[in-house]
This record gives structure tokens, sequence and C-alpha cells, in this order.
């Protein structure tokens, strides 16, 4: 029997429900509610960090933390081609130019060493990613930056609730920026959030999210006009998405602990399939699974064909990600061609992320891995 397994799941119940409708039925602030305050106050308890800035996307959270860190026109920042796009977007935003390094093997981020060979005069800011809930080499990355006076701006937008050596992703960098979209282990649909030590590096982001207004005042409630001294943007989280990601946070715990014994147990059968590579954790590092890839040890274009394969069997699959400076816009912009990263579009051509969620039943990784195997079966792979 075919079934419909989707890439992922968001995982609610009644508190969500009960959360957001509280705010709905205050007939008011639904901007600049309390319930934003509280959900930076959580965030910033449970990262480790002392200051929380939330806004309404990752994307914007990049946007204004490199904004905030003062990186601008004529800047260089590095940043992992391996990533969603908005990660060497940022740079662009604010005048800068995004540096392509390569990735390494163990955890797919950054490689230190080819970022160390990047940097120049006009570097600025390292951007790494935490490459689908698992850590990157981010102590040694925060080494690099602190050697050569850089920004480290951490995109942990996956990897929430991760851990290299018991301090948590998001508490290493200058900076960091969360997204709680909609696959992520926690998510308000959409929202991000800025974490940072520095109280000067807090006051920015909040006045370049919140338009360039100055002041602590509401504005939807006051007759005071607000003073506008810096240029800013509406970046600003509602008070309802706040509300949801307060219920998420309170289970966060709960979903990181299925999403692993869920992995464990796929990751297990999996094994069993030669044609499948699955990943390794470093030691004292902890994976949250936001996403759960696949790497596969066959010839060039398989990855594919098995993707389509899983697609007509129910089994929604994805590559997670396709190398940023080969898309069109890169291409045109910056005249990037294939064999600029090798080791990127190697490794880039070979994953493929296969659903993972904190109710995927046992039923279902069981079919997911019977699909994979009957494709692997005889000529099954060469012939679809």
């Amino acid at each position: 029997m075919t079934r419909n397994i989707p890439l992922f799941k968001i995982y609610w119940d009644e508190h969500d429900v009960r959360k957001v409708t509280s705010v709905i039925e205050k007939g008011n602030y639904w901007a600049i509610g309390p319930e934003i305050t509280e959900f930076e106050r959580r965030t910033c308890e449970y990262v480790g960090v002392r200051y929380a800035i939330a806004v309404n996307s990752g994307t914007s959270a990049l946007h204004v933390a490199l904004a905030a860190h003062s990186i601008g026109t004529g800047d260089e920042v590095i940043v992992p081609s391996f990533t969603f796009i908005a990660t060497a977007n940022a740079p662009l935003f604010v005048g800068a130019k995004p540096i392509f390094a390569e990735i390494e093997e163990e955890t797919y981020g950054l490689d230190p060493e080819d970022v160390e060979k990047k940097i120049t005069s006009r570097t600025k800011a390292i951007i790494p990613i935490h490459y689908g809930g698992l850590p990157c080499h981010i102590e040694k990355l925060k080494q690099i930056a602190q050697k050569h006076n850089l920004v480290l701006l951490e995109d942990a937008a996956e990897s929430l609730g991760a851990t290299v050596n018991g301090k948590q992703t998001g508490s290493f960098g200058d900076s960091a920026i969360l997204s709680f979209c909609a696959p992520k282990v926690i998510t308000t649909g959409e929202g991000g959030m800025v974490l940072t030590d520095s109280e000067e590096i807090c006051e920015k982001t909040r006045l370049i999210s919140n338009q360039g207004r100055a002041g602590t005042t509401n504005y939807f409630s006051s007759a005071k006009p607000g003073e506008y001294v810096t240029l800013g943007y509406n970046f600003r989280m509602s008070t309802m998405t706040a509300a949801l990601g307060l219920a998420q946070i309170d289970k966060i715990d709960d979903i990181i602990r299925m999403r692993r014994e869920n992995t464990r147990y796929l990751t297990s059968r999996l094994s069993e399939i030669e044609e499948i590579r699955v990943s390794k954790i470093p030691e004292g590092y902890t994976h949250v699974y936001q996403l759960n890839t696949v790497r596969l040890n066959v010839g060039e274009g398989i990855r594919d064909k098995l993707e389509a394969y899983l697609a007509r069997h129910g089994v929604m699959s994805r590559v997670y990600f396709n190398p940023v400076h080969l898309t069109q816009f890169y291409r045109q912009q910056f005249d990037y061609r294939e064999g600029h990263l090798p080791l990127t579009e190697k490794i880039a051509s070979e994953v493929l992320t296969l659903p993972m969620y904190a109710t995927l039943t046992r039923e279902e990784m069981d079919y997911i891995v019977e699909q994979i195997q009957d494709f692997f079966t005889g000529s099954t792979a060469q012939e679809d």
C-alpha cells in the first residue's frame, strides 16, 4: 500500500491553540505585547545568552544582525554555499560581498582551514551554519574569528537545542540567529531571533528592526511621537507569533527527544543499505535532527532517480542544499561556475534529506527503508 509521508510535520497541541487564542481574545496588543518579551527571555535562558531580539524571520535576523555589527559596503563576509540562500544573501542586503568557502565532510559545516585561506583585508565577518541541526566546528571557527578580529555570526537557524561540549549552538558567536519557520524543531510558522551577549548590539538590533525608532514606549498605546534616529525596518515579531513560540519552547526538550529516538531507529535500518551513508556525530556534539540527511555511495544521477522514485511511492524527500553559488542569480551576478567549490559541489550532488518529525511512526520509517531497498534491488536504480 502506498503511503503519504511528508518531509516534516509540525508538532502542536492544545497548548499552542490556547496561547494564541488568549492573545486574540484580549483584543489589543496584537503587536508589541508582553508575550514577545517573555519569549525572548525564555530563549535566552534556554540557549544561555544575555539578550534576544525577536523578529519576523530568520532572514530578517541575519540582515539586522549584520547591520547592527556595522557590516557594510566594501566589506567581505565568509559564508558557506551549502546552505539556505538567505545566509549568502544577507551580506548583500547591507552592501557587503559574500565570499564562499568550502565545507568539511564530518559536519557539512564551514571548513576552518579554507575559511582562513579566504580571509583578506576586507573580511569583516564569518557566518557559519550548523547544518541540519548538527553543530559545525564552531570552536575552531571562533578561534579564527578572534585571531583575525572578525565578527562571528552563527546561523543557528536549524540547530536550536544542539550542543558542543555542553554549550548550546547560538552561544559561541558575537551574535547568532534563530529561525522558527515551519520545518524547524520548534516553529511559529514564520519568525526569527537575534541572540547576543552584547548590550550595544542588542540595542542597535532593536533600533534597526523597529523602523529606527528610539525609546521603549509602545508605539500603539502612546501619544508621544517617536524619534527616528537611524534607518530601520519593520522586522518586528507579532504578539500572536511570540505566544505560539512560548507554547512551542515549553515542549522543545520532548520534541528533540522524539526526533532523536526516531532518527536512531531509522539510521539503524538505513545502515543495512550499502548504498546509503548515514552521518556520524563527532564526540562531544549533540544533534537535534532538524534535517535527516543521508549521502549516497553511488554514481552521479542516482540520487535524483531515488528522489523521484520515493515521490512516486508516497515518500517526500528533498535536496538540502543545492550550492548557492551555482544558482542563476549568483552565476549572473558573480560569474560563478562549476568547480569553484569542488567538495561542496560533490557533497551537494550526493545528499538527500528524508522525512523526520517527532510523530513519525516506526511503520512509516520501515516503509521508507523498504522503498529505498526496493529502489536499489536489481536494476531499478538504472531503469528509473
